[in-house]
């Protein structure tokens, strides 16, 4: 098994697992703000299923993480393939239609499958989005901001290697929620 396969379950994550919107908005608002240097490194990341339109469609794509090389250099997607990792450029992801249909877990598999035969048109080596500090809910925290799409990321601090992240998605009146594990020890103490 290598490292990219050893990944902790969500419950080895979080002291405790928020299963609706409201749990998920109070562990965040109970959450330490990060300033986005906190946040360079890669991420591992995992879907927070709290009922929203989203849940299940990052698993069922085959998302890995997120990478943040710098302020200004930030791939929001990465995928794995094997044991290496690629970006996807978000540009290219019909965001509103995982708003609107639900993906079955039948479909799940097919899904990934797509995204792996179509990694050639939909990989990326550019930087797709930026690292700012934004005020969220009355906090001023890191926050990634999408390129190419009406969708801001913030995060607040479960640890020192452990982030909750809330998905703001212009036009959907729910933050979609996920947690990212620091994966290559980049800026933890």
């Amino acid at each position: 098994m290598t490292e990219i396969d050893t990944v902790p379950s969500i419950d080895e994550l979080l002291p405790t697992v928020p299963t609706t919107t409201d749990a998920a908005l109070a562990m965040f608002d109970a959450a330490e703000p990060v300033e986005p240097d906190f946040m360079i490194g890669t991420w591992h990341g995992a879907e927070l299923p709290t009922g929203h339109p989203l849940d299940g469609l990052l698993e069922a794509s085959g998302w890995w993480g997120k990478q943040f090389v710098d302020a200004d250099t930030v791939h929001p997607l990465l995928f794995r393939a094997g044991a290496t990792r690629w970006a996807m450029n978000p540009g290219l992801v019909p965001m509103r239609l995982g708003t609107t249909v639900a993906i079955p877990a039948r479909v799940a598999p097919l899904l990934r499958r797509a995204v792996a035969a179509f990694r050639p048109v939909l990989q990326t080596r550019t930087a797709k989005a930026r690292l700012r500090a934004t005020s969220y809910r009355g906090v001023v925290t890191a926050a990634m901001v999408y390129d190419q799409l009406p969708v801001i990321d913030f995060f607040r601090k479960i640890s020192d290697d452990v982030v909750i992240g809330a998905m703001d998605l212009r036009g959907t009146p729910l933050p979609y929620f996920f947690v990212l594990q620091r994966w290559d020890g980049v800026g933890s103490d």
